[in-house]
């Protein structure tokens, strides 16, 4: 007998409370994670046009980007609203912009597939590392066009192949054969899954899109050291945190030895862990 499909609403519950519970992980790594994918973020701002006086809408915006570049971007004048369903990761976002003193951005809770949120006519949009989560992308695309002004722009990005983001792949394959896992469905949620750039530049022209573009760019992640990097896994995973509870100690020690072995293969000649990461960027004009 099949298994039931699971629904949306549940399944977008299930990730709100895996990024809450990651929540406490994100703040403690962000500053690393920052400082290796800012440039994205920029080039997504570019990507989007934006200027001073913009209004600008970020989607999914997680730990606050590209919020905060693009608010930068759009003074004097400007402002952006930035949305995430989980509130745990919105504290981060509002203490980093109050932090480096950005004043001009807001943050709101929402679902990024089904925006709750009453303003229309944006300037630009952005997602950075989103939309892969969403269930409907479809949905969630033609729900940016229908906020975007003519003549705005969308720009967002996505990760590539497996075998080219070594970032989430590095122990991937070890770690399911030690707990026994089945391969995930094909068109799991996960960072993976919009790897086939024709899915998303299909469904940009589906929803109405013009002038779509695609580019690669390179994210280079750098650790201290193969645990540090097992480390991060396990913080800013609740999904991976969960497996490991779920197992015996044997196993779990297991799991971490692939994680920080797969890592080794990483090293640098002086001595940290270093992943080049491949991200796909897109761009289009409503």
């Amino acid at each position: 007998m099949a298994e039931k499909a699971i629904s949306p609403e549940r399944l977008k519950e299930e990730q709100r409370r895996d990024w809450d519970a990651a929540a406490a992980g994100w703040k403690k790594w962000w500053p690393v994670f920052e400082q290796c994918a800012s440039h994205v973020s920029e080039r997504l701002v570019e990507l989007a046009g934006v200027r001073p006086g913009m209004r600008v809408l970020d989607i999914a915006t997680g730990n606050g980007e590209p919020a905060l570049t693009a608010a930068r971007r759009a003074a004097p004048g400007g402002f952006v609203i930035a949305t995430d369903q989980s509130p745990g990761m919105l504290v981060i976002a509002r203490e980093r912009a109050a932090a480096a003193g950005v004043a001009n951005v807001e943050f709101r809770q929402t679902d990024g597939e089904s925006l709750t949120i009453p303003e229309r006519d944006f300037d630009a949009i952005v997602c950075r590392w989103g939309l892969m989560f969403m269930p409907d992308v479809a949905a969630a695309v033609r729900g940016v066009h229908a906020r975007l002004k003519p003549g705005g722009r969308f720009a967002t990005a996505v990760w590539a192949t497996p075998d080219r983001v070594p970032m989430i792949a590095i122990g991937a394959e070890a770690v399911r054969k030690i707990a026994e896992l089945p391969p995930p469905p094909p068109d799991a949620l996960g960072p993976l899954r919009l790897a086939d750039e024709s899915v998303l530049r299909g469904a940009l022209a589906a929803a109405g899109f013009r002038e779509i573009a695609v580019e690669r760019l390179i994210v280079e992640f750098v650790f201290d050291s193969p645990e540090d990097f097992t480390r991060m896994r396990m913080d800013v995973s609740a999904q991976f945190r969960s497996l490991l509870e779920r197992e015996s100690a044997e196993r779990r020690e297991r799991i971490i030895a692939a994680v920080t072995d797969g890592a080794r293969a990483y090293i640098a000649p002086d001595g940290k862990v270093r992943t080049k990461n491949e991200t796909i960027c897109f761009s289009a004009l409503r």
